[in-house]
C-alpha cells in the first residue's frame, strides 16, 4: 500500500468518526430538550464525560436562574459560569468523585415540591458518582471496580454491581429529590441504551436486585473485599423499583444515542460513495471474538458474496458498528478495548487464506480515550501488520501482552483526538475496497 493511498483510507475513515462525534455533540443535541421554567429553584447536577460539555450547553441556552455542580472525568472539563464543575478519576473512582456525589445527594435532598432537579448524565457516570452506600469505604469499591474491569465482565453486569453498593445510584438520586420536579437529559453509551445501566441509572428505577449482584461477583469468582460481600448478602437496602411512586414526577429524555451516531457514520459514507452497512449499535462480547466476526464479514464483501435480499453489496463499502466489547486482561501491555479489537481484526485478516489488501478499519472510543490510554484507538491498515514487522513486532504477541497502544504507537497508526466531550460508546467502521 503506497503511502498517498495510506493517508486517502485514514482520511476517509477519519471523517466517518468525525460525523458520528458530530452527532452526539452535546452543544447540538441539548437544545430541543430544555425542560421548562418552575416557579422554585432549577438545579443541575451531573456526573459522565460529557456532563460539563451538557451543561455548559445547558446554561447558555437557558433562559433563568440557575446553580448546580457537577461531576467529569479529569480532562474533560468546559467553562462554566453558574454550574461548577468538578473533576474526578475513571474508571477506577477517587476521593473527589466521592465528595462531589455526596454534595450532589445533599443538593437534591434541599429541594421542595416547586423546585426542579435537572439531571445530565453520560457515559463514565457510575465511576464519578461514587458515593459508597454505609458500611463501605472508597477503597473497598476502588478494589471490586478494579477486579470487575479485568473481568471481561459486561458494562451491563458492572453496573448492577455499582448500584447494589452505592448511596446514590440505582434511582436513589431521584427518590432523595423527591417531591420535587426531576428530569434527566442522557447521552447514552451502552448497548441498547438501558437507562438503567447508563451511568448507573441514579434517576430511574433499578430492575436488578442484590442478588443480581451476587451473581456478578459469584460469576467472575471475584470475592473481595469482604465487606462488599458482607453488604451484598445482608441486602438491608434495596434500590427503587419501577413501581415506586418516587418516579411519578421524573422524566428521562435521551438527547443522542450510538445509533445516531452510526446513522451520521453511515450519511457520511454515501457522501463519499460508499455503501455503509449498519451492523448494529449494541455489539459486545471479548473484542479479539468480535474482531474475527468482522474480519470475516469484511472477507466475504471484498469477495463479491455479501448479499442483502436479492442484491450483491458493491464496492467500495464499510461495515459500521457500535457498542461495548471487553478484554479479559492476561497480558502486562498498554491498551484499551479498541486497539484490542483492531489488533485481533489484523492478525485474523493476516493468518487467513486471504490477506489483507483492499481492507482497512478505525475503531475507537467516541470518548476519546481508549482504555488509560491518550488515544481515542487506532487504524488497520493493509500494510500494518508488514509494517510492524518490519520493526520487529508481532501482531500475535501483542495480543497476547494485551498491547495495542504499543503496536499501533510502533507504526505511526494511534488516532489521538484528545477528550472529545461526549460518549456514545465505542465506533468501528470496517472499510473493503475491493
Amino acid at each position: 500500500m503506497s503511502a498517498c493511498d495510506r493517508v486517502a483510507t485514514g482520511e476517509l475513515l477519519r471523517s466517518l468518526f468525525d460525523a458520528a462525534l458530530a452527532a452526539a455533540d452535546p452543544a447540538r443535541a441539548i437544545a430541543p430538550y430544555l425542560p421548562t421554567p418552575v416557579a422554585g429553584r432549577t438545579v443541575v447536577v451531573g456526573a459522565g464525560k460529557a456532563s460539563a460539555a451538557m451543561a455548559h450547553a445547558f446554561e447558555v441556552q437557558w433562559p433563568g436562574k440557575l446553580e448546580g455542580l457537577v461531576v467529569t472525568r479529569h480532562g474533560h472539563a468546559a467553562i462554566c459560569d453558574r454550574i461548577e464543575i468538578v473533576e474526578a478519576s475513571h474508571p477506577v473512582p477517587d476521593a473527589a468523585g466521592q465528595q462531589a456525589a455526596q454534595r450532589i445527594l445533599e443538593l437534591a435532598k434541599r429541594l421542595g415540591p416547586d423546585d426542579q432537579l435537572v439531571c445530565l448524565i453520560s457515559g463514565g457516570g457510575s465511576a464519578l458518582l461514587a458515593l459508597p452506600a454505609p458500611g463501605l469505604t472508597l477503597a473497598d469499591k476502588q478494589a471490586v471496580t478494579r477486579a470487575l474491569l479485568r473481568s471481561g465482565a459486561t458494562i451491563g453486569e458492572i453496573n448492577t454491581v455499582r448500584k447494589h453498593l452505592s448511596a446514590i445510584k440505582g434511582g436513589r438520586l431521584a427518590a432523595a429529590a423527591a417531591p420535587a420536579r426531576v428530569v434527566t437529559l442522557a447521552i447514552s453509551d451502552v448497548p441498547g441504551d438501558d437507562p438503567a445501566v447508563i451511568a448507573s441509572g441514579p434517576t430511574v428505577p433499578d430492575p436488578t436486585s442484590f442478588a443480581d449482584a451476587r451473581d456478578v461477583l459469584a460469576k467472575y469468582r471475584i470475592t473481595e473485599p469482604a465487606a462488599v460481600i458482607a453488604h451484598l448478602v445482608a441486602a438491608e437496602e434495596e434500590t427503587p423499583k419501577p413501581t415506586d411512586p418516587t418516579f411519578a414526577n421524573a422524566r428521562y429524555q435521551m438527547i443522542a444515542s450510538p445509533q445516531q451516531a452510526l446513522a451520521a457514520a453511515a450519511d457520511a459514507a454515501l457522501a463519499a460513495n460508499v455503501t455503509p452497512i449498519v451492523l448494529s449499535d449494541r455489539i459486545e462480547g471479548e473484542a479479539r471474538d468480535v474482531a474475527a466476526v468482522h474480519a470475516a464479514i469484511a472477507l466475504q464483501l471484498r469477495a463479491g458474496h455479501f448479499r442483502i435480499g436479492r442484491d450483491i453489496v458493491s464496492l467500495p463499502a464499510v461495515l459500521l458498528s457500535g457498542g461495548e466489547t471487553t478484554v479479559t486482561v492476561s497480558g502486562g501491555g498498554r491498551g484499551g478495548r479498541n486497539s484490542e479489537f483492531l489488533l485481533a481484526f489484523a492478525g485474523a485478516l493476516a493468518t487467513g487464506a486471504d490477506n489483507a489488501s483492499g481492507i482497512a478499519a478505525i475503531a475507537c472510543d467516541t470518548d476519546g480515550i481508549d482504555g488509560t490510554e491518550d488515544n481515542a484507538g487506532a487504524i488497520v491498515y493493509p500494510d500494518s501488520v508488514a509494517r510492524a514487522e518490519a520493526c520487529g513486532i508481532s501482531v500475535k504477541e501483542a495480543l497476547a501482552r494485551n498491547d495495542g497502544y504499543g503496536f499501533f504507537a510502533a507504526i505511526g497508526d494511534l488516532v489521538v483526538t484528545g477528550p472529545t466531550l461526549t460518549n456514545v460508546n465505542d465506533f468501528r467502521a470496517v472499510l473493503v475496497t475491493g
